[in-house]
């Protein structure tokens, strides 16, 4: 029986696999893309990506059927948590400047599995996000022509009453998707210049939508006759917020395509503030305006901005305002169909996905074959499915994004900086002077025990102290920590935290309503995990963290990424099952390619091992005590020709 049980060092090769980094190249401005992005560019792109079907479709949507008026505060909850989130992009954007957004940052921070999970999270995003915002414009030209097309359709091709899926097949939605494929096609110079025209369509038209609607606003329509501000309560408030999600998702097409940008640096962290910080304001105003004008029980979800100024008399600015929204989803087309490819590209060139959608055209410098093929596919999605049921599934992949990307962040930047090691000096022999580890930081490595006694005393004095190591004013009440490698106590507090986080919000979201729990057990479960959440932020932040004034950093970390973590993780629990339940469904289709595929085509996993030798070393520990390892290591150029030193032996003894 014991024959067919795993070995110890079978498993942990096995896990080792699964949680290797990325190795980046030393020049990461080199690309097979065409850099010619401006910081102009980006900011248009976030834009385009943001204002689209969720201004339009997802303000009357929630307003009626989940928050009310108080729609509002679900964008201003939603706008903090997506701001969270997105100075965590850019400061990956900035320092880590390739194409990929999650997928890549996880890759490079976290591990592989888990990057290609995200990867595979984001690819469902983008699709769903493409097929919503198709049907949300089919729906918006139908509305023009008094639903003619839809009837047309209805009449002749038929209709169905099948959950999760739309009454009838969307003809025109898939339509536009191919014609939008086909202009991506040309390249990002084409792209960025269609999206500039729409994009300024797009804000003339919200300008005039606020105008015009605070002239015709009218405060009763927040009174107690019409059900008060927050007819749904606190309640309905969060779970209108994880809705309002889907509003915010663009902004990482910034990130995505931070390969194509000029400047990536300063160019990234400035698009992501601009263009989240307008949208998140126009999102606020625009509804505001919208429950003002109209009581919100009486908004037409699939038209609601349109159809309000159809009834306050105003037909011709209804139909302004439904020309313009067309714009507006057609740069959320633009924005999804750019960024998809390039996920999917990112993902073949590691070899965690299909090599064909790796290759690059050479005349427009774009992924041509992922533009194609997942184009297609979203044109089948919104074909065929439901715009409620899709959105909900985009949310539950765009938080878990955010998550990892947050988490992320705090394990990179309690990481210690890699640089490459210095070349040999003559004679084959590594210089004397690198074995400190100051610089590198690793382990502290001397070539004789008289060494070490000597140097434990110096390493104790030096204030300067890298990233991942015990601050010195905690070491004398932490002194425990001091053995740990730099960098591991943060790793594990990080996992601690996410699981607190975890416990913490399902009692906040089913301790109550499902789980039933008394009062007493209630709070106390309440007062445990936030313990354990707080305990682990401390000793996440009683370590040392990389300063940079190099690029853009996110300012209070670790408090900062953990307040993302919480946010995203409740928003995640207030979905429906059935979103949870597609979602497991896809996280196990994904697990499916990565073991089937993905696992043994990854460049980390053909990366050929450099043969190891064993050799005996004294490692010095940060607390100075000594301590014998027994480590692989390099074998020099040149074959030793002189026996061990006896003296060494002997001391060891």
């Amino acid at each position: 029986m014991a024959r067919w049980l795993p070995r110890s060092t079978d498993l942990t090769r096995f896990c080792q696999k699964l949680n290797r980094v990325k190795t980046l190249e030393d020049d990461m401005m080199e690309t097979s893309f065409n850099r010619c992005l401006s910081t102009i560019d980006l900011t248009l792109l976030g834009i385009g990506g943001m204002v689209g079907s969720g201004l339009y479709v997802l303000t009357g949507t929630v307003a009626k059927e989940i928050a009310g008026p108080a729609v509002i505060v679900s964008f201003i909850i939603a706008g903090f948590a997506s701001l969270l989130a997105a100075l965590c992009y850019a400061e990956f954007g900035a320092r880590v400047p390739k194409t990929g957004s999650a997928y890549m940052f996880t890759y490079v921070s976290v591990g592989e599995i888990w990057a290609f999970l995200i990867g595979w999270n984001v690819l469902l995003e983008y699709m769903i996000g493409g097929a919503a915002v198709a049907r949300a414009w089919s729906g918006y030209l139908d509305s023009i022509f008094n639903h003619k097309i839809k009837n047309f359709t209805e009449t002749h091709v038929g209709s169905w009453q099948v959950p999760f899926l739309a009454h009838y097949p969307d003809f025109l939605a898939a339509a536009i998707l191919l014609v939008a494929t086909a202009f991506i096609s040309f390249g990002a110079k084409v792209s960025s210049w269609l999206n500039h025209v729409f994009s300024a369509i797009s804000m003339g038209v919200i300008l005039f939508i606020l105008i015009m609607g605070f002239i015709l606003a009218q405060p009763k329509n927040w009174s107690a006759q019409e059900g008060g501000f927050a007819p749904y309560g606190v309640s309905g408030i969060m779970a209108g917020t994880a809705t309002c999600f889907y509003a915010f998702v663009g902004f990482d097409v910034i990130a995505a395509s931070s390969e194509e940008a000029r400047n990536p640096q300063r160019a990234v962290p400035r698009a992501i503030a601009f263009s989240l910080g307008l949208a998140t304001g126009a999102y606020i105003l625009v509804s505001m305006v919208l429950t003002l004008m109209v009581p919100w029980h009486t908004l037409d979800p699939d038209s609601a901005l349109a159809d309000a100024f159809y009834r306050r008399g105003y037909a011709w600015a209804g139909f302004l305002v439904a020309a313009g929204s067309i714009c507006a989803m057609n740069t959320v087309l633009l924005s999804n169909l750019f960024s998809l490819p390039r996920i999917v590209y990112a993902m073949a060139e590691d070899g965690l996905f299909f090599q064909i959608f790796s290759q690059v055209h050479p005349r427009t410098q774009v992924p041509v074959i992922g533009i194609v093929v997942f184009g297609v596919l979203m044109a089948l999605l919104a074909l065929i499915f439901d715009l409620e049921a899709l959105v909900q599934f985009l949310s539950i992949g765009t938080l878990l994004a955010y998550t990892f990307v947050a988490a992320s962040i705090i394990v990179l930047r309690f990481q210690q900086q890699k640089v490459d090691a210095p070349a040999p000096a003559a004679g084959g022999r590594p210089s004397p002077e690198v074995h400190d580890g100051s610089s590198t930081g690793e382990l502290k490595e001397y070539e004789s025990f008289s060494d070490k006694l000597q140097l434990v005393a110096r390493d104790k004095s030096k204030e300067h102290r890298e990233p991942g190591q015990l601050k010195a004013a905690f070491e004398p009440y932490l002194e425990f920590l001091s053995d740990f490698y730099p960098g591991e106590v943060v790793t594990v507090a990080v996992v601690t935290l996410m699981v607190s986080a975890i416990c913490l919000c399902s009692i906040l979201v089913f301790g109550n309503t499902h789980l039933h729990l008394p009062t007493w057990s209630y709070s106390l479960l309440l007062v445990l995990f936030s313990l354990g959440f707080l305990l682990s932020l401390f000793l996440i932040w009683a370590h040392e963290q990389q300063h940079s004034t190099q690029t853009f950093q996110i300012p209070l970390v670790p408090l900062s990424p953990a307040l993302s973590i919480v946010l995203n993780i409740y928003l995640m629990l207030k979905l429906s099952y059935m979103t949870w339940l597609r979602f497991a469904i896809w996280l196990l289709l994904g697990l499916l390619v990565y073991f089937g595929y993905g696992i043994w085509h990854s460049k980390e996993n053909l990366r050929e091992p450099q043969p190891q030798r064993v050799s005996a070393r004294y490692v010095v520990f940060p607390s100075g005590s000594l301590e014998e390892r027994v480590q692989p290591v390099q074998p020099s150029p040149q074959p030793a020709t002189t026996p061990p030193d006896t003296d060494t032996d002997e001391s060891k003894r």
